[in-house]
């Protein structure tokens, strides 16, 4: 949502002219267009970053390959990192041109959409450290609710499967059943023919 609101209002309300005389566009963060397409651009990075993410949410527990869903939340923490750093940049980046805008008429109606890009690209900055914090738990904790455990498996690929634990060799003399195998059982059950093929 804080991605729509940053480039919403720059592309909205952020292109003004400079005086009535002139009909060209200027952007309103110190007529430096490279600001305007620097928050429009992460804007839109940022929403469709969270449209993927939010679709491989739904189906990571349908993913089989314990490799996938580890590439998946790496791919998460990875991209939420790389996101806070660039709304970082962006919010220094337009207060800094901002804090150098002269006022006039055209940039006074354009002066809350600035006021806005610039405040929700720093909440920006809090929203994906958090998803960074998130997802790197959930790669940590990944081993806990296996969604990872491979150590179970040796890791020479021609070993043998390891097999059951084994117990302590020691049997208890109080058992509520027989032992397994001990009944002699007639080979042709009465009721019962075998069929012959």
């Amino acid at each position: 949502i804080f991605s729509i609101v940053v480039f919403g209002s720059i592309v909205n309300e952020c292109y003004v002219n400079k005086d009535s005389q002139d009909p060209e566009l200027l952007c309103i963060f110190n007529e430096n267009e490279s600001a305007c397409s620097y928050g429009i651009a992460i804007g839109i990075i940022a929403f469709f970053g969270c449209i993927f993410f939010f679709v491989v949410d739904l189906y990571f527990q349908q993913i089989s390959s314990v490799k996938d869903r580890k590439r998946a939340v790496l791919l998460d923490l990875g991209f939420s990192g790389f996101l806070s750093f660039l709304w970082f940049v962006a919010f220094c980046f337009l207060a800094n041109q901002w804090q150098r805008t002269t006022m006039s008429a055209g940039v006074s109606q354009g002066a809350d959409a600035a006021r806005a890009a610039i405040t929700f690209s720093f909440f920006s900055i809090i929203v994906w450290v958090a998803l960074a914090v998130k997802a790197l738990q959930r790669y940590r904790l990944g081993t806990d609710m296996s969604l990872f455990a491979t150590d179970q498996f040796a890791a020479d690929p021609s070993a043998a499967y390891p097999g059951y634990p084994t117990g302590s060799g020691i049997e208890s003399t109080e058992t509520y059943q027989s032992p397994p195998f001990t009944e002699t059982l007639d080979a042709n059950p009465k009721g019962y023919q075998v069929p012959a093929y």
